[in-house]
C-alpha cells in the first residue's frame, strides 16, 4: 500500500476499462489523480468512487486528439496539486476492423490521430512538468498487436500501437538523463467494454476464440493490467525504462 504516496498522476481513457481500474488503483496507493476521457458522467462517477474510498481525484473531460486537453490536464495537475510525477497515456480506439483495401482514409486517420497523435500530444505537455519535478514515470498503452503478433483486419490499430513503441523508445533514451522513465504496457485480451468480445454481435464463440489465443486460456481483467501499470509507475520500477512490457497472458507465444 501507498506505493504512490505523495505522487500526482494523470490517467487518460479513465471512463472505463484499464484506465478506470488504473485510476482507482493509483488513488488507493496514495496518488492524487487527474482522470480524463470523453464521457463526463462516467468520469464524475469515477471521482465520486475514488473519494468514497478515501482517495483524491479530479476529472477533466475531453478528447486526446485535442491538444488543449493535454494542456488542461497538466495545468490542472500543477494548479490543484503542485506538480506531476506520473502520466499514463492510456486512451485509444480499435477503429473499424476489416481488410486494409476496404478502409477509408478517414478511418485510418481517426485511429492514428487518437492512438499515436494522442500519445504525442500528451507527452509533449507532460514532459516539461515531469522535468520540473526532477523525474517521473511516463507510461503508454501499446499492444501485442503490431509488436509480437499481426492480427488480420487490424492494420491501422497495429500500426498506431507499433508507432507508440517507437515513440516510447526514443523518449526513454532522450529523457533518461533527466530521471524520467518511459515505458509501454502491452496488454493481451482484456475484458473491457471496448473488447471485440463485448461487441453487440459477438456470440459465445467469439469469447471462446479469443480466450483460446492466450496461453492462460482466458482474458485479463482490467485490474490485472492496472497492477502492471502500477509497477511501471511506481519506484518499484526505478531501473526500468525503454521497456515494452507484455502483460498478455501468453498470447504472444501461444500456438495451441
Amino acid at each position: 500500500m501507498n506505493r504512490l504516496a505523495g505522487k500526482i498522476a494523470i490517467v487518460t481513457g479513465a471512463s472505463s476499462g484499464i484506465g478506470h481500474a488504473a485510476a482507482r488503483l493509483f488513488a488507493s496507493e496514495g496518488a492524487k489523480v487527474i482522470v480524463s476521457a470523453r464521457r463526463r458522467d462516467e468520469l464524475d462517477a469515477l471521482v465520486e468512487a475514488i473519494s468514497r474510498d478515501g482517495g483524491t481525484a479530479v476529472a477533466v473531460a475531453g478528447d486526446v486528439c485535442d491538444e488543449r486537453l493535454s494542456q488542461r490536464l497538466v495545468a490542472t495537475a500543477l494548479e490543484r496539486f503542485g506538480g506531476l510525477d506520473i502520466a499514463f497515456n492510456n486512451a485509444g480506439i480499435v477503429g473499424p476492423m476489416g481488410p486494409l483495401q476496404d478502409m477509408t482514409s478517414s478511418d485510418w486517420h481517426d485511429v492514428m490521430h487518437t492512438n499515436l497523435n494522442g500519445a504525442f500530444l500528451g507527452a509533449k505537455h507532460q514532459i516539461p512538468a515531469l522535468l520540473q519535478r526532477g523525474g517521473g514515470s511516463l507510461l503508454f498503452t501499446s499492444s501485442f498487436v503490431g509488436h509480437t503478433v499481426g492480427m488480420p483486419g487490424m492494420a491501422a490499430y497495429g500500426a498506431s500501437k507499433a508507432g507508440i513503441l517507437g515513440l516510447m523508445k526514443c523518449l526513454a533514451a532522450e529523457l533518461g538523463p533527466n530521471g524520467i522513465r518511459v515505458n509501454a504496457l502491452l496488454p493481451g485480451g482484456t475484458d473491457t467494454p471496448a473488447s471485440i468480445t463485448n461487441a453487440p454481435d459477438a456470440g459465445p464463440e467469439v469469447l471462446a476464440f479469443v480466450e483460446n489465443l492466450h496461453a492462460l486460456k482466458r482474458m485479463a481483467t482490467p485490474e490485472e493490467i492496472a497492477r502492471a501499470a502500477l509497477y511501471l509507475a511506481s519506484d518499484d520500477a526505478g531501473f526500468v525504462t525503454g521497456t515494452a512490457m507484455l502483460v498478455d497472458g501468453g498470447v504472444s507465444i501461444s500456438r495451441t
